[in-house]
C-alpha cells in the first residue's frame, strides 16, 4: 500500500490567506536566504506526528519526495503539499490539528524571519533585545493572555520514556485538571504528551473549557518532538535558547519528569537563571518528579548537580516522588505567590520580565566539534556561569542524538569530544552512561552509538 499522498492543496486561514509575493517567494526560496529547507523539514516532522520516530535525517531520508510550495493565487496563497505520510490524513483529508500546526509553522517562519530577525527594531545582539523578539513571537502566536491569572505549568522531561513513567506523568496531569491549571511543554511525545492528555480529563470534569495545551518548539528539534495532537497553542522559536527563554518567561512553575539530555539540558539551563545573584529571590517554583521507580533516576541527577553546582543549586529544587496530588496541590499553591509577587512588582501576569539573563546564556550555541571542545567545564568559574556551560554540553548531546545537522556532523566527524575538570567529567560520564543504560537518549535505544566522547583527564 501506498503510505503517501501525491498531491493535496490546501488553502491557510486567516492571517495567512493575505500573504505577499514576497513572503510567499521566501518560503519557496531553497537558497540559504529562503526558507524552503525549513519549511519542509517542519512540515514534514507535523505531517508525521504520532509515529514513535527521533531522528530527524533518517525522516528526511524516508520521505525524500516529500515536498511542499506556496503559491500566490487571486484570492490568497494555497500550500500545494505533494508525497507527504498518508497517516496524517482521514479519508484524503488533512487532519485538523495537524492542519492548525501546519499553519503554526509558516506563521512562524516568516514572522520570525521577517519581523524579528531581519528587523533592526530588534537588537539581538543585547540581552533586552532578544527577551522583547521573544514576546513579540509569542504574542503573535497569541500565547498572551492579559486578563488571566497566573496559571501555566511548565513541564519538562523525556520523549524516550517507560510505560510508568508515562502513566504517572498523565496522572499528575490530571491531577493539575483537576485543578483548572493549564500544561505548557515541549510539544512531543512522551512527557509532553502525556501531562496534556491527563489534564484533558481533568478540564472535562471540571467542565473548564478554556483548557491551554501550550507547545514550544524551534526547527532543530521539532523532527524529534514533532507537535502531538493534543496541542491546541503551538509556536516555534527560532533557535533552542530562545524556546527555553520563552518557557521560564510565559510559565509560572515548572514540573520535571525523568528524562535524558535534553531534559538535563532543561534543568541546567533553569540552575543558570536561578543561581544568577540578580534572579535570587525572585519566584520560580520547581518540583522534579517522577512514578515510585524513579528515586535512583533522580539521586543520580541531584549526584551530578551536587559534583558540579554545589549545593546551593541543590536547595532550589524540591524531589516529590510518586505524590501527584501533592505537586499539583502544590502547583496550584504556588500560583497564588505568583500572581502576588507580580502585583506587587507590577510584572505581567502573561510574561515574567525580571529575570536576568546573561546574553551568553541567550545567544545561539552552534554545536560544532571545535565549539564542544571548547566548553568551559572547569569549577573555577561561578555556579550560574558553569550552569549554562554544562548546558550547552548537553545542548550539543541532543543535536548529534535526534538532529539532522548534528547527525551529520557526528557521521562526518565522529564523536564530539568533551574536557573539563576530571570530578566534572566523571560525573557527566556517569550520568550519561545511566541514561544509556535505561534507554533515555533515543526513542530506538537498543542500538544507540554515543555521540560524544568524555575525557576523563
Amino acid at each position: 500500500m501506498n503510505t503517501n499522498i501525491a498531491e493535496v492543496i490546501i488553502r491557510p486561514e486567516g492571517s495567512l490567506q493575505i500573504l505577499s509575493y514576497q513572503e510567499a517567494h521566501l518560503l519557496c526560496d531553497t537558497s540559504d536566504q529562503g526558507l524552503n529547507d525549513l519549511l519542509k523539514q517542519c512540515s514534514l516532522a507535523v505531517l508525521n506526528t504520532g509515529v514513535q520516530e527521533d531522528d530527524g535525517l533518517a525522516l528526511l531520508e524516508k520521505y525524500a519526495r516529500f515536498s511542499i510550495e506556496v503559491a500566490v493565487k487571486g484570492r490568497g496563497v494555497q500550500l500545494v503539499i505533494k508525497n507527504a505520510p498518508r497517516h496524517a490524513f482521514v479519508d484524503n483529508q488533512l487532519i485538523v490539528g495537524i492542519r492548525e500546526h501546519l499553519f503554526a509553522v509558516i506563521r512562524d517562519l516568516i514572522y520570525s524571519r521577517n519581523e524579528i530577525m531581519q528587523n533592526p527594531q530588534f537588537n539581538l545582539d543585547n540581552s533586552h533585545g532578544i527577551t522583547n523578539a521573544i514576546f513579540h513571537i509569542a504574542r503573535n502566536a497569541q500565547l498572551m493572555r492579559p486578563n488571566s491569572l497566573p496559571n501555566t505549568v511548565v513541564c519538562w522531561g523525556g520523549h524516550s520514556i517507560s510505560e510508568a513513567e508515562y502513566k504517572y506523568s498523565k496522572h499528575l496531569g490530571y491531577e493539575l485538571g483537576l485543578r483548572n491549571l493549564d500544561i505548557c511543554t515541549g510539544c512531543g511525545p512522551g512527557v509532553m504528551k502525556a501531562p496534556m492528555k491527563g489534564a484533558v480529563v481533568g478540564h472535562g470534569k471540571q467542565r473548564y473549557k478554556e483548557g491551554r495545551y501550550i507547545g514550544i518548539s524551534e526547527p532543530g528539534i521539532i523532527a524529534a518532538e514533532a507537535p502531538n495532537a493534543i496541542v491546541n497553542e503551538l509556536c516555534i522559536l527560532p533557535d533552542i535558547e530562545k524556546r527555553l527563554e520563552a518557557f521560564v518567561r510565559l510559565g509560572h512553575a515548572i514540573i520535571i519528569f525523568p528524562g535524558g539530555a535534553g531534559t538535563m539540558e532543561e534543568l541546567l539551563y533553569l540552575l543558570s537563571i536561578l543561581l544568577h545573584p540578580k534572579n535570587k529571590g525572585l519566584p520560580l517554583p520547581v518540583i522534579l518528579t517522577g512514578h515510585g521507580g524513579s528515586q535512583a533516576y533522580f539521586d543520580s541527577v541531584i549526584h551530578f548537580i551536587k559534583v558540579t553546582l554545589g549545593t546551593e543549586a541543590i536547595d532550589l529544587l524540591e524531589v516529590m516522588i510518586n505524590r501527584p496530588k501533592d505537586v499539583a496541590t502544590r502547583m496550584k499553591e504556588y500560583m497564588e505567590v505568583i500572581r502576588q509577587d507580580r502585583k506587587k512588582s507590577s510584572d505581567a501576569y502573561y510574561y515574567n520580565w525580571r529575570i536576568t539573563l546573561e546574553l551568553d546564556q541567550q545567544q545561539p550555541f552552534i554545536p560544532t566539534h571545535e565549539n564542544m571542545a571548547q566548553l568551559n567545564l572547569n569549577s573555577d568559574q561561578p555556579p550560574h556561569i558553569l550552569a549554562s556551560q554544562l548546558r550547552k554540553a548537553f545542548s550539543g548531546i541532543v543535536a548529534g542524538n535526534v538532529k539532522a545537522d548534528g547527525i551529520l556532523q557526528i557521521k562526518k566527524n565522529g564523536p564530539f569530544e568533551l574536557n573539563g575538570d576530571p570530578e566534572i567529567m566523571a560525573a557527566m560520564d556517569d550520568l550519561l552512561q545511566n541514561f544509556v543504560e535505561q534507554k533515555r537518549m533515543k526513542i530506538d535505544a537498543s542500538t544507540y552509538n554515543p555521540c560524544y566522547k568524555i575525557n576523563r583527564r
